[in-house]
């Protein structure tokens, strides 16, 4: 049976990995190697080195990362070395031990400024702390390990951990009223589906080799403003939301933040889509599972 090393299994896309590993389709095909920064720490190269001795993972899903967009402004170091050094030392690892990474990174790698979905092979320039890191990640681990398999993603959230759609639930059930930025444009994603678009991405490794950069997101564009509307449209349907409030769009510029994000980031992944036969889902469809899940998760 393979073994899939999973970093960052306590984050949103490692709760969704675990969870679909260990459902029926996955859980005789693969063994789930799930850490966290206490049981692996990826900043520290001799500690990946004696795991992957002892633990000999196929493959291996780096979700570990440095995410908080605006505190990484002032601490830089810790982000690099989570999201570059990590990445580095990760790749020098599955280099040594012959073991398929996958390399998951984001959208923050652009600047938002061209009209069209960007493309895996447009030219990055990162407009924040953050996004400058998970660049150098990439780099370091393609210098690393030519054959890795970079995948980049948006807007990320899931019924596990902190994530813009249960903080909206939270404030349109406390507040009088919300003002949710209407000017930065990108696709909110599931995490869900994210973990299925990566084990897909494992199956087909697995009978032909696959390296590259591939996007993937939910299908169809918004805007937070737009986001949030949606996510108390439909709280409200299911029930988890008990009234409505006034929800107003206003511009990036009313809610100044320190690190500096994309206006209009939307990533075309028709090339990983087509490599997994997969048509993908709205994300107003993804928005909907998701809540429904969360609805059954707390009971």
């Amino acid at each position: 049976m393979k073994k899939i090393l999973i970093t960052g299994a306590d984050g949103q896309l490692g709760y969704e990995l675990q969870r679909l590993l260990n459902s029926e389709a996955y859980v005789e095909k693969f063994s789930v190697l799930a850490t966290d920064y206490q049981q692996l720490d990826i900043t520290c190269k001799l500690s990946i080195d004696q795991y992957f001795l002892q633990n000999q993972p196929d493959f291996c899903i780096n979700a570990a990362a440095y995410t908080a967009v605006d505190k990484a402004e002032s601490e830089k170091e810790t982000a690099y070395a989570i999201n570059a050094t990590g990445a580095h030392n990760l790749a020098l690892a599955c280099k040594q031990n012959n073991c398929q990474l996958i390399q998951v990174s984001t959208d923050f790698i652009f600047d938002g400024n061209k009209t069209a979905p960007y493309l895996e092979i447009d030219t990055p320039n990162p407009l924040s702390v953050y996004g400058e890191t998970k660049l150098q990640g990439e780099l370091l681990a393609k210098e690393a390990l030519p054959s890795v398999c970079i995948v980049r993603t948006a807007w990320v959230y899931s019924v596990h951990g902190h994530n813009f759609v249960k903080t909206m639930l939270k404030l349109m059930s406390e507040k009088e009223s919300l003002s949710v930025v209407c000017d930065q444009i990108g696709t909110p994603t599931n995490a869900a589906n994210l973990a299925k678009a990566l084990l897909q991405l494992i199956d087909v490794s697995a009978e032909t080799s696959i390296s590259g950069t591939f996007h993937f997101t939910d299908n169809g564009v918004a805007s937070w403003y737009d986001f949030a509307t949606a996510i108390q449209q439909a709280g409200l349907r299911l029930g988890i939301l008990k009234q409505s409030i006034p929800v107003s769009p206003i511009p990036a510029s009313a809610y100044p933040t320190p690190a500096a994000r994309p206006q209009c980031c939307v990533l075309d992944k028709s090339k990983l889509l087509c490599l997994l036969g997969e048509q993908g889902m709205h994300w107003q469809q993804a928005l909907e599972e998701m809540l429904e899940n969360l609805i059954k998760v707390n009971g």
